[in-house]
């Protein structure tokens, strides 16, 4: 049976930290991910994990070193008989109820690797999966707002066509089960992490969508429909006669979609856009003045 400090490299006095730096050390350089065309070293990584996996356990920790647990888990002495028999075959893995290890791999692999799971107590334990694979997915700005399927290719080749979830957002995280590297105890998983690509015009906020349109004057002053593009294709806006620089309207339904199934709007914001250099507007405004007091709310 193996002693999880002499695996791990550590005194059996050494502290909570000394245990997680050397257990750190020792996943990086043995991680099957870095070490693919070497089994021996996967199997060393599963003996440094199970000897993490108990001494970061303070109550297994302490069982060990009273002698009642042997290196693996398993009492030395069953049902509190004498005698140092009673081990049950071992497989590879380590146990799922044993230390946190989700800090230490999201710190060394981006999260690609996780604990297989395992039996409690001290029957066999599970042989250990396959690593996880972490992948990036750039999603055009619409798609993620419309949740248009995505098409991604796999290390092994392969192609699969991913439906986005509701509530999507940057960074968003979906796991496609048995997708990732082969193992004893079955595939690991792949992990695929969105990034919404940014937009040429469209920003979001929440789950709505803004535009800064540009309107001319007399569409301005006089109203009508104007041609609106939207994560959906373009749509026809009413502007309102009168209608002034800044004014939001909305469109219902042209946004992003939300945890609970329902879409975001698409708020337009008008800019009214002046050609500076042409003499009949010029002429207009030089025979006219319009006298109200539009900053006095501003104190000037």
């Amino acid at each position: 049976m193996a002693d999880p400090y002499s695996t791990l490299g550590v005194a059996r006095g050494a502290s909570e930290a000394e245990i997680k730096s050397a257990y750190r050390k020792l996943a990086k350089e043995l991680h099957p991910d870095k070490n693919r065309d070497n089994p021996k070293a996967a199997e060393k990584f599963s003996s440094v994990t199970n000897a993490y996996d108990l001494l970061s356990d303070k109550d297994k920790r302490a069982r060990f070193d009273r002698g009642e647990i042997d290196g693996d888990g398993n009492p030395t002495a069953p049902f509190g008989y004498g005698g140092g028999g009673g081990r049950g075959p071992q497989g590879g893995g380590f146990e799922a109820g044993g230390g946190d290890f989700s800090d230490i791999f999201e710190g060394l692999f981006g999260g690609a690797g996780r604990r297989a799971g395992g039996g409690g107590g001290f029957g066999r334990q599970a042989a250990p999966k396959g690593a996880n694979v972490a992948y990036r997915l750039a999603v055009p700005f619409a798609d993620a707002a419309t949740l248009a399927p995505q098409r991604i290719t796999l290390q092994d080749g392969k192609t699969i066509d991913l439906k986005l979830p509701a509530g999507l957002e940057n960074g968003t995280q979906m796991r496609l089960s048995g997708k990732g590297q082969p193992g004893a105890g079955g595939a690991g998983d792949a992990i695929v992490t969105i990034d919404i690509r940014p937009h040429a015009f469209f920003t979001r906020d929440g789950d709505n969508v803004l535009l800064d349109l540009p309107v001319t004057l007399d569409e301005a002053v006089l109203g009508g429909k104007v041609k609106v593009p939207t994560v959906d294709g373009a749509v026809m806006l009413g502007v309102p006669a009168g209608a002034t620089s800044g004014k939001t309207l909305r469109l219902r339904g042209k946004g992003f979609t939300g945890k609970d199934g329902q879409r975001g709007d698409q708020m337009v914001r008008l800019l009214i856009d002046v050609p500076g250099d042409d003499p009949t507007i010029v002429a207009l405004v030089e025979s006219w003045h319009d006298g109200r007091p539009v900053r006095a709310h501003l104190g000037v």
